[in-house]
């Protein structure tokens, strides 16, 4: 008998997510939002982020981990809450754990198909852009359409350090965003999920017919696909859902950004 199989009651399971730091939380956002009834349990692995410059074998070491943590606490699925970790570890995930695993689909593909210009831009870490799964998802969609790449060095500190309303942080994302203005781009894809934290800043100097591509919702919607798949969603009426939070890093850092996005 799987491990998966073995589980007792788990559509009362929580939902497992993971992310390199506390940008996931936009992710664990939607799940709420779109499943109000299940339980969440959040590991952010802020001690070691980000994971963007880190070798593969490194990042894939702290996914192994990060799912044995959710696993030790009852997960029933396993969302990759990280652009990152998705690219570089989610087939070895899926290799070694009997267990549903969802991860971060590069949003390349909904961009392509609605830009008017025919220019996307995509805003992302290093790892993530050059993984695999981000390189076939681009080569599969984009032929007839120009993407303007940009590594978002920074952006994830900016976030982990809640440095939203710094001139600094204006300054960086326009440094990082200008050019793809300059390339008539009119939907950029946000490939880190800290980035939608940057929304306010970005909604500063973008022009109203360039669009943000978020993923999250898309994430969502495959996780509830996956809980009816496997029939271990909670259909318990008034269920009053548990969610816990739990992080490699400083645990008050941690609980003043669930403050500031009003989950505690």
């Amino acid at each position: 008998m799987s491990t998966f199989d073995s589980y007792i009651n788990a559509s009362i399971r929580p939902i497992g997510v993971f992310d390199s730091g506390l940008g996931g939380l936009s992710v664990w956002l939607e799940l709420v939002k779109l499943m109000p009834n299940e339980s969440i349990i959040y590991f952010a692995d802020s001690g070691n982020c980000p994971y963007g410059n880190r070798p593969k074998s490194e990042i894939i070491d702290l996914s192994i981990r990060n799912t044995e943590f959710l696993l030790s606490q009852g997960a029933k699925v396993i969302v990759i809450a990280c652009n990152t970790a998705t690219g570089v570890a989610i087939n070895v995930l899926r290799e070694k754990f009997d267990i549903p695993f969802i991860g971060m689909e590069p949003a390349v593909k909904p961009a392509a198909e609605q830009t008017k210009t025919g220019n996307i831009g995509v805003l992302a870490t290093k790892g993530t852009l050059e993984s695999e799964t981000f390189l076939q998802t681009k080569n599969a969609y984009t032929k007839d359409v120009t993407v303007y790449m940009q590594i978002g060095r920074g952006l994830v500190e900016i976030v982990e350090n809640q440095e939203f309303y710094a001139e600094s942080t204006l300054d960086l994302l326009k440094k990082y965003v200008q050019p793809m203005l300059d390339n008539d781009v009119d939907k950029i894809v946000l490939g880190c999920t800290h980035y939608p934290f940057l929304r306010p800043v970005f909604e500063k100097f973008l022009p109203s017919n360039v669009d943000l591509i978020n993923p999250s919702p898309a994430v969502a919607r495959q996780t509830l696909r996956k809980l009816e798949e496997f029939q271990i969603q909670n259909l318990e009426e008034n269920h009053q859902p548990d969610y816990k939070f739990h992080t490699s890093g400083n645990a008050q850092i941690l609980n003043n950004f669930l403050k500031y996005i009003k989950i505690k």
